[in-house]
């Protein structure tokens, strides 16, 4: 059984840090792309993050470059996203994502609610 389970989430003062955890199972976890979605009230799920599947490789959503750092750690199946200096904007659910090109196919987890508020 396939599960993403991202953990992490919560209330935080603008300028403060959180650190996401996604951990993974049921699927052969350094096959695949992992990215970080997220998802504001009344806005599309946007893309904040990418890591390919051995890690050398990331990409960020210009809105979070120099804030977000994504990471994984493939001995534990699981994949990190570190949000620094957090701003209102930030507010969202955060979902995490296992991407697999060739042959294709992903999965999605529940999410976790981040608000960023004084």
């Amino acid at each position: 059984q396939v599960q993403l389970v991202e953990s992490g989430g919560g209330l935080v003062q603008p300028g403060g840090s959180l650190r996401l955890s996604c951990a993974a199972s049921g699927f052969i976890f350094n096959r695949f792309i992992m990215r970080w979605y997220r998802q504001a009230p009344g806005k599309e799920r946007e893309l904040v993050a990418t890591i390919n599947s051995d890690g050398g490789s990331t990409n960020y959503a210009d809105s979070v470059k120099g804030r977000f750092t994504i990471s994984r750690d493939n001995a534990k199946d699981t994949v990190y996203l570190q949000i620094n200096s957090l701003k209102p904007e930030d507010t969202a659910v955060y979902y995490c994502n296992a991407l697999r090109v060739f042959p294709r196919n992903a999965y999605w987890g529940q999410g976790t609610q981040v608000t960023v508020s004084s």
